[in-house]
């Protein structure tokens, strides 16, 4: 899908050094406190539905009241201490949790691998298209940038809650369904490598991706399962049987639906039936048309209801204009908003957005609202198990509910385009 062009979204910064700014900006407003603010005349849509004429109260960082109707709201805004100066008046826009991406790269030409500035400005051009929390993926390299770049992520979380830890899409990955990573750092996943691995993660591990046909993959995806990392099925040559044998070992995602891995056959089904008959697992899926195009995308929608992700796989070139670009050390050439490797053409991640993937599903692809939201949004903080109190984010993800993070949306009606952003109750757009 070929995205709005920074210049035809309002608020959004187009030059470097503007956008240098934005990102300096956002990562100081979490070392303020939170605001305490109200919306009020909303139309609140998240994973239980749609609710017209909604309100919301956030005091420090959490959502501390909700209701409907105006005469409610100036009770509660009256009990609560919310005069007008800090009441905003949604006029009708969609309300919506902050949206949760699991999957990318980065953005506005910088890359999470690319140290504290790389994840400082590719989390900025992410937030200000109401992704408000964010799975840092590192992509494939060798084993020492491996590790430094899990510190880098480490520290990164330790400073600002839009953070929530690290994906390594790599290193043990099917060479056969290698993507954009790099062969010469594709390796089996020993138990030393997986010790490794996490000892340099220090807890920021979120997920792995892993192709589970290679030799050391159930013992190690037991391993990670057992130090709280989600391991996802990916990148992959496994037969069904195989993919089976990986979520019975502990594996509770699967990566990019339909990329890097057998397509769908009626007489070898490969990993996706095993993904799709599992209810213990969670499917990512890219809405960019391109990745997946349409009429599977709507087929696709339909094969687990509410287990399935939206993710971008975004990289340094989302929310840029086209050109070359680099992934990890590989070369990459966007053309018409799509990107793919110099040397062989591969598809070598999106320069989506979660903001033009719910688009998508709701105006292009038919899905129900409530549903497109919660793909965005609950659904990804449940593979985590962020939907609920935990030590990472406090307060819990995914809906626009009392007790839930102060991270909101307001959204335009007619296109489904962000306006306004907050996250952890700091506003940010």
């Amino acid at each position: 899908m070929h995205q709005d062009s920074p210049s035809e979204l309002p608020g959004i910064p187009t030059a470097p050094h503007e956008r240098a700014a934005t990102a300096e900006r956002i990562a100081r407003s979490f070392a303020l406190p939170p605001e305490a603010f109200g919306i009020v005349n909303a139309t609140r849509v998240d994973a239980r539905g749609i609710l017209p004429d909604s309100w919301i109260i956030c005091s420090d960082g959490v959502i501390v009241d909700a209701g409907a109707t105006a005469a409610d709201f100036k009770a509660a805004a009256a009990r609560h201490g919310i005069d007008d100066e800090h009441t905003h008046d949604a006029h009708g826009m969609l309300l919506t949790p902050g949206y949760v991406d699991i999957h990318a790269h980065g953005a506005w030409g910088m890359s999470f691998d690319d140290g504290a500035d790389g994840i400082r400005v590719a989390r900025a051009g992410h937030m200000m298209h109401g992704t408000t929390r964010q799975v840092c993926s590192l992509i494939t390299n060798p084993f020492d940038a491996l590790t430094a770049n899990l510190r880098n992520v480490r520290d990164a979380m330790r400073e600002r809650p839009d953070i929530l830890g690290a994906h390594l899409e790599g290193p043990f990955l099917s060479p056969l369904h290698k993507g954009a990573h790099d062969p010469a750092c594709l390796c089996d996943p020993t138990p030393e490598h997986v010790e490794t691995l996490l000892d340099a993660a220090d807890g920021c591990l979120r997920q792995i991706t892993i192709a589970p046909e290679l030799p050391h993959a159930m013992r190690a995806i037991g391993m990670f399962a057992n130090a709280s990392v989600v391991a996802a099925v990916g990148h992959t040559d496994a037969d069904y049987m195989t993919a089976v044998r990986a979520f019975d070992a502990g594996a509770r995602l699967m990566t990019h639906l339909f990329n890097a891995m057998p397509s769908l056959h009626h007489r070898k089904p490969g990993p996706i039936p095993a993904a799709v008959e599992d209810p213990r697992v969670a499917i990512e899926l890219i809405t960019d048309g391109f990745h997946v195009q349409d009429p599977v995308l709507r087929m696709a929608l339909g094969f687990a209801p509410r287990r399935t992700v939206f993710v971008t796989d975004a990289m340094a070139a989302t929310d840029c204009p086209d050109g070359p670009y680099k992934l990890g050390g590989l070369d990459v050439r966007v053309v018409d908003g799509h990107a793919r490797l110099v040397s062989n053409g591969a598809i070598a991640g999106s320069t989506l957005l979660l903001e033009g993937a719910v688009r998508r599903a709701v105006l292009n692809l038919g899905m129900a609202p409530a549903d497109a939201v919660a793909a965005a949004t609950l659904i990804p903080a449940q593979v985590f198990g962020f939907d609920r109190p935990n030590a990472v984010t406090g307060a819990p993800l995914g809906l626009v509910c009392r007790g839930y993070a102060a991270d909101v949306l307001l959204l335009d009606l007619a296109d489904w385009a962000v306006r306004h952003v907050w996250c952890a109750g700091r506003r940010q757009r």
